[in-house]
């Protein structure tokens, strides 16, 4: 019988004012250099999110080989992409912030000092007694930069991609049914009410909050499984301020963290999964294109949507195809091999051959 297999993070949605200068910034500094689709189009499926008409974009899909998931870099071209109507706190419904994981954090903090990154404060300690620091990009983008492991290639980066997501909710309990019984993270590392001193200088750290860190009990499994890594997701609910939705009145695609994206196969059981627990796809492409592949250019698949309770976007990806070494017309053929069973290595590591370089 087939099952959902979720392989991990396969990327998070950043929507940017520029897309060029914007991955020049995310290859230099989080060494997210490896092109696996870039395409100038419309999105003419996701009119739930864009104002009811399709919109024209340009996204790229970059991973960093070390491992962790990928960003989708993604910027309107035919609109200005608008900013929140407010200042983002911690607790706000949406995705808050990406952790991002490092070999080494205080020599990663002191690399990015040194070249004048906007540093909200210096080295923080979770409840878990686990070193960490925030980093902004150039466009206020907030990223946890954390103590990594499974890492997947030594490139000698001091990073590698992301490795989970800060998320404000409403309901913690009422949240886990997606995180814990949809996406798998059904551990719990920590559960702590407070005013957290590690959140000192955050915007709405200064306020009693609960805080929920999950990692998956199990081990992913599937092609991209060894390369995205094991994630967490860390659940921020407010309890003495009245939070805001992050995209309120604004579209997807615009300057924020848009989704989070799951690489995973079996699409059509994930699907009644979702359902049964009251989550539908909000979009789903298996059915617009019914049951053919949607083609991204470079790569193809399946994708679809739900929301979280409070709105957050999450994506389902089902890859059928990807560049290896596009110059010879070395394409991956997922849809004829073992969806449980990881890529070898040494085919992931050809990725490199779909480098960008400055």
């Amino acid at each position: 019988m087939q099952e959902v297999i979720i392989s991990g993070i396969q990327q998070i949605g950043i929507g940017v004012p520029n897309v060029h200068e914007a991955w020049k910034w995310y290859r230099k500094h989080f060494g997210m250099d490896i092109r696996i689709f870039e395409e100038n189009a419309s999105a003419d499926l996701m009119l739930n999110y864009t104002g009811g008409k399709p919109v024209k974009r340009h996204a790229a899909l970059a991973l960093n080989l070390q491992g962790g998931g990928g960003f989708e870099i993604w910027q309107y071209t035919e609109r200005i992409p608008q900013p929140p109507a407010f200042d983002i706190a911690i607790g706000d419904f949406g995705i808050f912030a990406a952790k991002m994981k490092c070999r080494d954090v205080r020599a990663t903090l002191e690399l990015f000092k040194s070249n004048n990154h906007d540093i909200n404060g210096e080295i923080r300690t979770d409840p878990r007694g686990k070193e960490y620091f925030f980093v902004k990009d150039p466009y206020g983008n907030l990223f946890q930069m954390e103590e990594g492991y499974a890492w997947f290639k030594n490139e000698k980066k001091p990073t590698g991609a992301s490795s989970g997501v800060i998320i404000g909710v409403s309901n913690i309990e009422k949240s886990r049914v997606v995180y814990s019984e949809i996406l798998g993270y059904d551990e719990v590392l920590f559960d702590n009410t407070a005013v957290f001193d590690d959140l000192s200088g955050i915007p709405g750290g200064d306020s009693k909050i609960r805080r929920v860190l999950l990692k998956h009990s199990k081990n992913r499994m599937g092609g991209f499984s060894r390369l995205f890594g094991p994630s967490h997701i860390e659940l921020i609910q407010s309890l003495e301020r009245k939070p805001q939705k992050i995209y309120e009145g604004r579209y997807w695609g615009d300057l924020g963290f848009i989704h989070l994206c799951y690489d995973i196969h079996g699409m059509e059981i994930l699907k009644e999964a979702c359902e049964s627990k009251g989550y539908p796809f909000t979009v789903d492409s298996f059915e617009n294109f019914k049951g053919n592949s949607f083609d991204m250019g470079e790569a193809a698949g399946h994708f679809s949507y739900i929301e979280d309770p409070d709105g957050t976007l999450i994506e389902f990806v089902e890859t059928h195809k990807i560049p290896i070494f596009k110059k010879i017309g070395w394409y991956l053929n997922l849809k004829k091999r073992d969806p449980k069973k990881a890529l070898p290595d040494w085919l992931l590591k050809s990725l490199k051959f779909q480098r960008v370089r400055d």
